[in-house]
């Protein structure tokens, strides 16, 4: 299951993190996170022990969202030693997910 990530522990878990980190902004009332939310949640099973899966939902944590200036969702960010290093804006196969997070793991 993927782990919900908010302002007051994006710190710990995603900037600490010594695996990359697959952090899905999202909100319940955005149509297209709700078709990339199940791969979301797939990937957590898949990348257990390699990756940290987790969301981000937009509404309840402003912070995280404008540090990392999200403007659109779903955004997916991979953060691998505090930098981003790939992002996905909107609804995409989750192929395209897995293609950018192998090469970080």
């Amino acid at each position: 299951m993927a782990i919900e990530i908010t302002d007051a522990n994006f710190e710990e878990v995603v900037m600490k993190s010594d695996k990359p980190v697959v952090v899905d902004f999202w909100a319940e009332w955005c149509g297209p996170c709700r078709m990339i939310g199940p791969v979301i949640e797939e990937m957590s099973k898949e990348y257990e022990g390699k990756a940290v899966i987790g969301k981000v939902n937009v509404d309840h944590n402003p912070g995280v969202s404008a540090q990392f200036g999200v403007r659109n969702i779903p955004t997916v960010l991979i953060i691998k030693n505090g930098e981003v290093v790939e992002k996905s804006v909107g609804a995409v196969p989750k192929a395209q997910l897995t293609s950018k997070l192998d090469p970080h793991v």
